[in-house]
């Protein structure tokens, strides 16, 4: 297991934030499954092709999907490692959560290409809010980490090339669309992030 002093930071899947959300039950009509296509029964195979804390991840786990969780950030790769094991020997409720998510290390723009997923889904690091308190800590912390995904649009271009169902894009509720991408076929808008669900099948 690496170790978890390895990197700054920290990431819990058995408390916190995520357990909480795990105890409340949060289901399919949330709009995070409702986007990958989840609301109506279906469990489809899921990229998360930008890994983060994995919050997004696990919550589709926990739902029955099968979530490869794609980072390139080593650091960041580091403690999503340590996070899994601890949840997987806490109970066998999180093993089997934890067994149906499988992290791999890379570029998702390269990563993509070889796996051929239902649905893909990006979170790129979001634009800077104007008042960093409104950003929570951990948050800045994976900011200072990761720094700016300047690349966001090549990766959606990667993975819409290698989604056979859909794409979903978390973006901020109020910050405009990257430049130069296609509209998309749909929204599906949260308090304070939208899904922008971009569809591949035709």
């Amino acid at each position: 297991m690496p170790d978890a002093d390895s990197s700054s930071i920290v990431i819990d899947f058995v408390g916190g934030a995520v357990g909480f959300r795990l105890r409340r039950g949060e289901g399919r009509g949330q709009p995070l499954p409702r986007a990958c296509g989840m609301a109506k029964g279906a469990t489809p195979t899921i990229v998360d092709a930008t890994a983060g804390m994995g919050r997004d991840a696990f919550f589709l786990a926990s739902l029955g999907a099968h979530v490869t969780l794609i980072e390139r950030n080593p650091q960041v790769h580091a403690a999503l490692e340590c996070a899994m094991a601890a949840a997987r020997e806490h109970d066998d409720e999180l093993a089997a959560i934890i067994a149906r998510m499988t992290l791999l290390h890379g570029d998702s723009r390269a990563l993509l290409q070889t796996l051929g997923p239902e649905v893909v889904l990006v979170d790129p690091m979001h634009p800077e809010r104007t008042k960093s308190a409104l950003v929570k800590k951990q948050m800045r912390d994976l900011r200072d980490v990761v720094g700016a995904d300047l690349d966001a649009r090549e990766l959606m271009e990667a993975a819409l090339a290698a989604a056979q169902n859909r794409v979903v894009l978390k973006w901020p509720q109020r910050a405009a669309p990257i430049e130069g991408l296609r509209k998309p076929s749909h929204q599906i808008s949260g308090k304070t992030t939208r899904y922008d669900v971009f569809v591949t099948n035709g």
